[in-house]
């Protein structure tokens, strides 16, 4: 997206709104193929759309040559009046490999640390590091801290743990009968690898100890809840397919009561299956639907939900903003039990999205944890109410699943 692009064209959302909002100056990266003083007059146009963005500086992408630089830096510097700080070649082994949802995540690829290093190195007589750092301190504010001396390290410490626990429902639901941390797991791996790293934190912050899954190695551990994030299991159907124990595993355990909370790839590998372009390959099962797999965007764009229904996680009435971004939709045969109402979206079917059952809640949309603050704390005070409730899931309990 580009500098202005957002939610709306009053600006919500967009990157000139964050600049706007940390006064932080703006380096601009221009597509330069086959261009010359017009980026001049691109440039010019950012620099005037608003006068509440600061556009400091120009990054050079594609360029042709050293004559092409010296022609695009001599229009910026003379018509604009800021620097040109980079100049990027024009590359093609500059590229990283992308597909229907955009780049390929590097889990999925043991070259990826090769690649990022091969770029880097490449790149790094492109850029002008001194005069790129200049213009950051320049929007660094003399005073980033409005509070007086005194009162900033106590101001700066997260929120105390008594009102912590107070928000979570008292610090035994929060810490189970022994104290001790509630553990939750989350399948993190070649195949499910979106997540924002904020999320991960705020599960912690709110009292919970991660446990990190291989959904084509290993066996479910001992753990009192579980997130499956975004990913591409379609690319994995085979491997997802053939790590049969673990998927029972999780399906005996959420039918026992154990928390989860999935998104997108998640929800798509807790269903009946997954019909690959050669067959149909079984997931976990919990969620009675197939899914099947589009060269369309079936979902793509800001998501508003409202929770209309009883979940585990969430109040009803709550109001919900994400994103969704799949290819895929499920194929449903009768009634599924859903607690979010769409109005802005597509969700599963343009009017719901999601699936209750049990303790789990799975839907398409994926969700920032500072957007929705209700969803760690939710998450967790859910988790440590069922510690007391049942015993805690144990993934290499063979007694647990019938046939071994």
């Amino acid at each position: 997206m580009g500098l202005f692009d957002g939610l709306d064209s009053v600006g919500q959302g967009t990157s000139a709104a964050l600049a706007c909002l940390l006064s932080a100056p703006v380096l601009l990266v221009v597509n330069v193929s086959r261009m010359t003083t017009s980026i001049a007059a691109m440039v010019s146009g950012y620099q005037s759309f608003t006068p509440d963005v600061s556009i400091a500086g120009v990054i050079l992408n594609h360029v042709a040559g050293p004559r092409h630089e010296e022609k695009l830096k001599d229009a910026v510097e003379k018509y604009c009046r800021i620097p040109v700080v980079a100049s990027i070649p024009r590359d093609l082994d500059l590229r990283i490999d992308e597909r229907h949802l955009g780049l390929i995540p590097s889990p999925e690829s043991d070259e990826s640390k090769t690649i990022v290093e091969r770029i880097g190195e490449r790149l790094e007589g492109c850029f002008n590091l001194e005069e790129i750092l200049k213009i950051a301190w320049k929007g660094v504010p003399s005073h980033p801290c409005p509070l007086p001396p005194g009162e900033r390290e106590g101001k700066a410490k997260t929120r105390p743990a008594e009102e912590r626990e107070r928000r979570l429902g008292g610090s035994e639901g929060m810490r189970g009968d022994q104290g001790t941390k509630p553990k939750i797991g989350v399948i993190f791996d070649r195949v499910f690898n979106f997540y924002y790293p904020e999320n991960l934190e705020a599960l912690t912050q709110a009292g919970s100890e991660l446990v990190f899954i291989n959904s084509i190695h290993d066996r479910l551990p001992a753990i009192d809840g579980l997130y499956i994030g975004g990913g591409f299991p379609e690319f994995f159907l085979r491997e997802l397919e053939s790590n049969q124990l673990l998927r029972e595993e999780i399906r005996e355990a959420i039918e026992r009561g154990l928390p989860v909370y999935a998104e997108c790839a998640g929800l798509m590998y807790l269903c009946e299956e997954i019909r690959g372009e050669d067959r149909s390959y079984n997931m976990v099962g919990t969620i009675p639907a197939k899914v099947g797999l589009s060269q369309k965007p079936q979902g793509h764009g800001y998501v508003i939900a409202r929770v209309v229904a009883e979940n585990p996680v969430f109040p009803t009435g709550l109001t919900i903003r994400g994103h969704e971004f799949h290819h895929s939709r499920l194929l449903v045969e009768s009634e599924i039990p859903c607690t979010y109402r769409i109005e802005r979206g597509h969700g599963i079917d343009g009017k719901r999205d999601g699936v209750v059952y049990n303790n789990m809640l799975a839907s398409y949309m994926h969700l920032h944890a500072l957007g929705t603050t209700e969803w760690a704390e939710g998450f967790v005070r859910l988790v440590s109410k069922t510690m007391e409730s049942m015993k805690k899931i144990r993934g290499r309990d063979r007694e647990a699943v019938p046939g071994r």
